[in-house]
């Protein structure tokens, strides 16, 4: 990567002209080209469960295949993860995009033509390369176009996009796999994906990338193309003066030294427990339901519905986030996913144990929305987001792959409590540790919070909670 001085980045001044722009058509088709190919990715991930709980019905697959079969895939997204970082940081965020739809693709419709289930576990790790790489890079290209005023509420329609595909896949399943067989639901998956792999050609590079790297002319004409387009709607507000310099880049590993080492921990934290909520017990549900004795359409059905606080914990998760912040949105659906997760064994079958899962898929959803989706590509400076990201994705893909066998133990041992009372357990932590260590980083310039180290970041939160408390005294007197 070439040297690229402050000056050159800041005659461009990417971040400052983007940030300044009001939402238009541009926005929303940017938000429409990555929204098509991240709820397909999620789509992707989430047919596992009516999927396994379909072959462990038809004698196809056992108990331990299925855990192969979920380790192949974080293992999969694993690989995706990190080397879509290096690959987004290197070669830009749009290269990255292709690659990964590309590969999920073509590997979805092999998977749909898997003679064995050994064939299928294989063909899952591919599919998982491309699954863990839209992750990582999706969220964080969106976070780069949108103004820091409003980047809050549009991460969360992206992850509203994103998580209706627990919806819909469920739905989907409910109707394809008993009618047609569960290779259908890859083959529906890999045919769209090359649909959107061939629409998003169009979608430019991310101005602040380009300017990073040197590219200025490049940036120059997206940025120009842009303001063209929002100055339709009326006079564009002046450009503020650069933001303070991002760190100037290097190796990867300068991750894992101050002032980035609190954040890699903290994304990796989130990353980590969102991995084993989504894939050590919703993944898992279908199956858990049939080892229970319900019949694969009747599990299909009560997850569906349970499923549906994907998309309402997403909203959720939308309208806290610009509203009281990304850090106590996180410890609270911490603390609410822990407390439904403990009380959801003990529901009895019908409306109570549907109710109940509802509101616990609702609370982790809203964590993942704003933390996962909003806080993490947050926390990285520009020539570091993507590597940043992917490896708190990575954190979380090895994380989730190693927990699969430990699951299938612990249900062996104490069944569905005993997983939920682990989850509770990591939940809670979560909490405690965004309590003590978050920082905020609503409605502030991306170009600001990567500027600034979480030691100052907590001095000024301080700082800020000693003059209120000082100006209530004052009221008071």
């Amino acid at each position: 990567m070439q040297d690229v001085t402050d000056a050159q980045v800041a005659s461009v001044n990417a971040g400052a002209r983007l940030d300044r722009l009001p939402i238009c058509s541009f926005h929303w088709r940017i938000l429409a080209l990555i929204g098509a190919g991240m709820f397909l990715d999620a789509f992707d991930i989430y047919l596992a469960g009516g999927v396994l709980g379909a072959v462990l019905k038809e004698g196809w697959s056992t108990l331990e295949l299925n855990a192969a079969f979920v380790t192949a895939t974080f293992i999969g997204m694993t690989l995706g993860a990190w080397f879509s970082g290096i690959l987004g940081d290197r070669y830009g965020r749009r290269f990255s995009y292709q690659v990964n739809l590309a590969i999920f693709g073509l590997a979805s419709l092999a998977a749909a033509l898997a003679p064995s289930m050994q064939a299928l576990i294989a063909a899952r790790l591919v599919i998982g390369i491309g699954l863990g790489a839209e992750i990582v890079v999706g969220y964080a290209t969106l976070t780069e176009f949108v103004p820091a005023s409003s980047r809050g509420r549009w991460i969360g329609i992206l992850a509203v996009i994103t998580n209706f595909s627990l919806f819909a896949s469920s739905m989907t399943g409910l109707w394809v796999i008993p009618s047609f067989g569960w290779r259908y639901m890859f083959a529906i998956v890999g045919v769209l994906a090359l649909i959107v792999w061939f629409m998003r050609k169009s979608m430019p590079e991310s101005p602040r990338w380009l300017a990073a790297n040197g590219r200025a002319d490049e940036a120059e004409k997206i940025l120009a193309d842009i303001e063209a387009e929002a100055a339709r709607k009326g006079p564009l507000p002046p450009v503020s003066a650069p933001q303070r310099a991002e760190d100037q880049g290097g190796s990867v590993w300068r991750l894992f030294a101050p002032p980035y080492l609190g954040r890699t921990l903290l994304g990796s934290l989130l990353h980590i427990v969102v991995g084993f909520s989504l894939y050590g017990f919703i993944g898992w549900l279908p199956t858990f339901m049939v080892k229970g004795g319900h019949s694969v359409v009747s599990s299909l059905g009560y997850t569906t519905f349970m499923s549906l606080g994907g998309p309402v914990g997403s909203l959720i998760g939308l309208a806290l986030a610009d509203a009281i912040g990304r850090k106590p949105s996180i410890v609270g659906s911490s603390i609410a996913a822990a407390a439904f997760g403990l009380a959801y064994p003990f529901m009895p079958d019908g409306v109570p144990l549907v109710a109940v899962g509802f509101l616990l898929v609702t609370a982790i959803y809203v964590m993942l929305a704003t933390g996962f989706a909003m806080h993490v590509p947050e926390l990285f400076p520009t020539r570091y987001r993507l590597r940043g990201t992917a490896i708190c994705a990575t954190a979380g893909r090895v994380t989730t792959a190693l927990v699969q066998f430990a699951v299938i133990a612990i249900f062996a041992w104490k069944g569905l409590v005993g997983v939920l009372i682990t989850l509770a357990g990591i939940l809670l932590f979560q909490a405690v540790v965004f309590l003590i260590f978050g920082f905020e980083t609503k409605g502030r310039a991306l170009e600001e919070v990567s500027g600034s180290s979480i030691e100052a970041d907590s001095v000024a939160s301080r700082r800020k909670i000693v003059g209120i408390d000082a100006e209530r005294a004052a009221d008071r007197i």
